[in-house]
């Protein structure tokens, strides 16, 4: 069998809103809450079960999510109607732009809980470098 990752927790100071947060910008659903767990299931079948903690225990964690173009566009809409803030960069020095790494799309923001999140259109490493002039 090959290892494919299945779930993982995401801390957030208040489950329900960082899974509705979430599913609502990438169009996903929310699942039926688990125990401490409130579920986002992703298009390759990995779940993030959201679960509540004190504000004071939460690490900031990066989540990057692969979209198609389409998606990306959606998203980037909802990111904008909603009046989040997003980056260009994970170092979040350059608001409002988006980046236009290895041949895609891409951009940086954070949940309510101070995650980080990504959301590209290509994998990284997916796009050949752009040749280099011979000096």
């Amino acid at each position: 069998m090959s290892v494919e990752l299945n779930h993982t927790i995401v801390h957030a100071r208040n489950n329900r809103e960082s899974a509705e947060f979430l599913a609502m910008i990438l169009d996903l659903e929310v699942g039926v809450e688990w125990g401490p767990f409130i579920p986002v299931a992703t298009g390759n079948g990995v779940t993030l079960d959201f679960a509540s903690i004190p504000a004071e225990s939460i690490t900031m964690q990066h989540y990057a999510f692969l979209i198609s173009e389409d998606e990306f566009d959606a998203a980037f809409k909802r990111i904008q109607e909603t009046g989040i803030t997003y980056y260009a960069d994970p170092h979040m020095k350059q608001p409002g732009e988006i980046n236009h790494h290895h041949g895609g799309r891409g951009l940086y923001f954070l949940d309510p809980a101070g995650h980080g999140m990504e959301i590209i259109t290509r994998p990284y490493g997916s796009h050949e470098a752009t040749p280099q002039p011979l000096r």
